[in-house]
C-alpha cells in the first residue's frame, strides 16, 4: 500500500508540474502571436518536443528531483504523465473551441504529449 500511495504520490506531482509549465507556455503563446501556429505541423512538432526539453530543464531549477522516489517504477512519468497532460490539453482545447476561443497546437493531444515527454525525460535523467 505504501508503494502504491508513493507512486501516486509521484505521478500526481509531475503531471501538476507539467501541467502548470504547458499552461503558462500556452498563455505566453497566446499573447505573443497573432497568427497561431502559422508553421508547418513537423516544424512545431519538434519545436514542442524541444521546448519541452527545454522547460524541463528550467523546471530543475525550481524543483530539483521528483516529491517521492520509487525505483521500482523508474520511469513510469516518462509514458504516463504525458498522456495525462496530452489529454488535459486536448481538454482545454476542446473548450477554448466551444467559446470561439484561437487554440494553438499545444491546446491538442499530440503537441502537448510531445512537450510534457521532453518534460518528463529532462527530469528522469537528471533526477535519477
Amino acid at each position: 500500500m505504501e508503494l502504491l500511495i508513493e507512486v501516486l504520490c509521484n505521478l500526481f506531482g509531475e503531471f501538476l508540474l507539467q501541467i502548470g509549465i504547458e499552461l503558462l507556455i500556452e498563455l505566453g503563446l497566446h499573447q505573443a502571436t497573432d497568427k497561431p501556429d502559422s508553421c508547418k505541423p513537423v516544424i512545431a512538432f519538434f519545436g514542442y518536443g524541444i521546448l519541452g526539453l527545454a522547460a524541463g530543464g528550467l523546471s530543475l531549477l525550481v524543483f530539483p528531483g521528483y516529491l517521492v522516489r520509487s525505483s521500482l517504477f523508474y520511469g513510469m512519468s516518462l509514458v504516463i504523465t504525458p498522456i495525462l497532460a496530452g489529454l488535459t490539453m486536448s481538454g482545454i482545447g476542446s473548450l477554448r473551441r466551444r467559446r470561439g476561443e484561437p487554440v494553438l497546437r499545444i491546446d491538442s493531444f499530440l503537441y502537448a504529449a510531445v512537450f510534457a515527454f521532453g518534460v518528463a525525460l529532462i527530469r528522469l535523467f537528471y533526477t535519477h
